[in-house]
């Protein structure tokens, strides 16, 4: 009997994300006795941490206990049976960014495993994967939930799933999804003053954490068409797949092959000129440049890139690295049901993975 007053929970990433998770896991489950939240599974890459009975592992120790461990990893598929033998129900939160584990949701949803985690690869890489997932887990009565694959901690998928399935019409979902491209444009054409140098900006947000390790990972657009992908696939579009739209990378051609971040980055100050020209052409309309993404429903017109707003614009008065996303359909009108707040950062990224946990926890205990 004790048994089903418990739910076993996996979790696969204890980075930065993973670490915030964590803490706010262990918060969880001293305030909510009922079901027993039971850690029975945890592992980065390299080292693993569990016990074959499923016997529970002390959350507030887990993570030195993982660094001691001796275990290596299961393999996925060893994971899965680990998982599915457990004699009650299973979540398993995937903290990590990785394609191996997002290719293999399929399989954790055939056999029961609900799953709830920040991961947009499993939701923006092939549309045959995304079908996979989906039919899975509606064939199995096993739930996955991915708020933080978007916006992070804000509420961007869970609005949009509200407003497709008590159909309202969306025609169009436009905003900034980038916190390092909110602050790079923020800080270099800023609504108020000139902003610095284009290189200058992207330097100080390097310095100050908002970038990937290589900048250019952040500046070829990509992780804002994942996001854009998997918005389109929610309000209805068949996207094949990140690259299946116009993405416009702010990477000069010349550098887009060099052999590190730090050697983009000495010499990005070579291209300054031409994003000077583009903040300088909006100038003179009385407009801001900023990095933005689109769908357009009705003409299946999905892209990414600089767009030109009026300095009243909600887009335009952005701060830090806010993200925007603003929702337009049917009920709503001319004015968009708008969504803004701190998209990035572990904290908040790690708020939307426990809040799916406790939608989780609400369906199956």
């Amino acid at each position: 009997m004790a048994a089903t007053n418990k739910v076993f929970v996996a979790i696969i990433g204890a980075g930065g994300v993973g670490k915030c998770f964590l803490s706010q896991f262990q918060a969880l489950s001293k305030r909510r006795p009922t079901p027993k939240l039971s850690l029975s599974y945890i592992s980065t890459s390299k080292k693993a941490l569990f016990h074959a009975d499923y016997s529970s592992i002390e959350i507030d120790s887990a993570i030195t206990e993982l660094a001691a461990s001796t275990k290596a990893p299961l393999s996925l598929p060893q994971v899965a049976d680990y998982l599915a033998a457990a004699p009650s129900k299973v979540i398993l939160v995937d903290n990590t960014s990785s394609q191996d584990v997002a290719d293999n949701y399929p399989l954790f949803l055939s056999r029961g495993i609900s799953i709830v985690t920040p991961n947009k690869k499993a939701f923006s890489g092939s549309y045959k994967l995304w079908q996979d997932i989906f039919t899975a887990a509606a064939t199995s009565g096993a739930k996955v939930y991915h708020e933080s694959s978007v916006g992070a901690g804000l509420p961007v998928i869970s609005t949009l799933k509200d407003l497709v399935d008590t159909g309202d019409e969306v025609t169009k979902i436009e905003g900034v999804f980038s916190g390092t491209m909110s602050f790079l444009f923020n800080s270099f054409a800023p609504v108020e003053g000139s902003g610095g140098q284009w290189s200058d900006e992207v330097k100080k947000a390097k310095e100050l954490g908002y970038t990937e390790p290589d900048p250019r990972d952040d500046l070829n657009g990509l992780d804002v068409a994942r996001k854009l992908t998997i918005l389109a696939r929610l309000a209805g579009l068949p996207v094949e797949s990140p690259t299946a739209f116009p993405v416009q990378s702010l990477i000069p051609k010349e550098l887009e092959s060099v052999a590190s971040g730090d050697e983009f980055l000495q010499r990005l100050n070579e291209f300054d000129s031409r994003m000077g020209e583009t903040k300088l052409e909006a100038e003179k309309q009385g407009k801001v440049v900023r990095f933005v993404g689109s769908i357009d429903v009705a003409s299946k017109a999905v892209k990414v890139g600089l767009e030109m707003f009026d300095k009243s614009h909600p887009i335009a008065g952005l701060k830090g690295s806010d993200n925007i996303i603003s929702f337009y359909t049917k009920r709503y009108g001319a004015n968009p049901l708008i969504i803004q707040g701190a998209g990035a950062g572990g904290e908040v990224t790690a708020m939307g993975v426990t809040s799916d946990l406790l939608k989780v926890l609400s369906q199956i205990s």
